[in-house]
């Protein structure tokens, strides 16, 4: 299994940043060329999942299926163009593949599947169903002693739901310190606010009461994602949250913070405006 990049970590940042906007930059083209997507938590996730997969996940698109590999799973499962082109970034598919997205007879679906693409360890989509399973995965290497971390990303919509709190609590019961979850804390989910919708806050306080390790760090901030990714493998005897402070849209202009493009498909003077800042921000 590859080890994890030794670089410095202002070095394995600045990697990070350029791998972080070429997906956004490709992921865009995906949803405009598909016609549909989730553009805004894409957008929101990606220096997160880019962190996870061009640095800190330990492992090997050449054996996807290896007994040592650290496990991802994505919960939020509708933010799947973030998603493939990390995938196809790290090598479990051709990145021409990407083109397929939303395609009929395409393993690239609207939502993550297991059985049709190398690296993805189940299939996510309706909220509050991939946290459980990632709890179970962590229960699995905890009984086995086996050294694999699980990393899981949460919208924090996606936290409203019940079944996530179930599994909070019965993963601090455990101590599974082989876990660590990311909430994508953009403040926003289909619509609405979430602290208009149902609030959320004092959402560190309640990890906290819920048995957890709590971290609050920039979502977008490369380092510090890396850092905290970092010490979240360290020894300890509680499951750990990160709780990342992100923006909706994050990269372009017109969506950032914006509700309405939690899903939705630039049209060709918006896609040609996103991809200009894109670009402008690698400047």
């Amino acid at each position: 299994m590859p080890t994890r990049n030794p670089a410095s970590l202002d070095a394995r940042a600045a990697h990070i940043r350029v791998r972080a906007n070429w997906m956004r930059q490709r992921l865009l083209k995906m949803i405009v060329d598909a016609g549909q997507g989730h553009p805004g938590g894409d957008l929101s996730a990606a220096d997160i999942i880019a962190a996870l997969y061009f640095d800190s996940l330990r492992i090997d698109p050449a054996n996807p299926n290896a007994p040592d590999r650290d496990r991802f799973v994505m919960s939020k499962g509708h933010c799947t163009g973030a998603l493939y082109t990390a995938l196809a970034g790290a090598g479990f598919f051709p990145e021409a593949e990407l083109d397929t997205y939303l395609k009929p007879l395409s393993r690239l679906n609207g939502h993550p599947n297991r059985t049709y693409l190398p690296g993805v360890e189940t299939n996510t989509g309706p909220l509050g169903h991939g946290f459980p399973v990632a709890v179970g995965i962590a229960v699995a290497g905890q009984i086995d002693r086996a050294d694999y971390h699980v990393f899981v990303l949460t919208g924090d919509g996606e936290l409203q739901e019940g079944s996530m709190w179930e599994a909070a609590m019965f993963a601090a019961h455990r101590g599974l310190s082989n876990l660590t979850v990311i909430v994508d804390r953009n403040g926003l989910q289909q619509g609405a606010k979430t602290e208009d919708t149902n609030s959320l806050e004092p959402l560190a306080d309640k990890w906290r009461a819920f048995g957890w390790d709590v971290v609050g760090i920039d979502g977008h901030d490369h380092a510090m994602i890396l850092a905290a990714l970092d010490a979240a493998r360290q020894p300890r005897t509680r499951p750990c949250v990160i709780i990342a402070d992100t923006h909706k849209g994050q990269g372009v202009s017109f969506m950032r913070d914006q509700a309405g493009w939690h899903h939705g498909v630039p049209n060709a003077a918006q896609y040609a405006q996103a991809i200009s800042e894109l670009e402008a921000e690698m400047q």
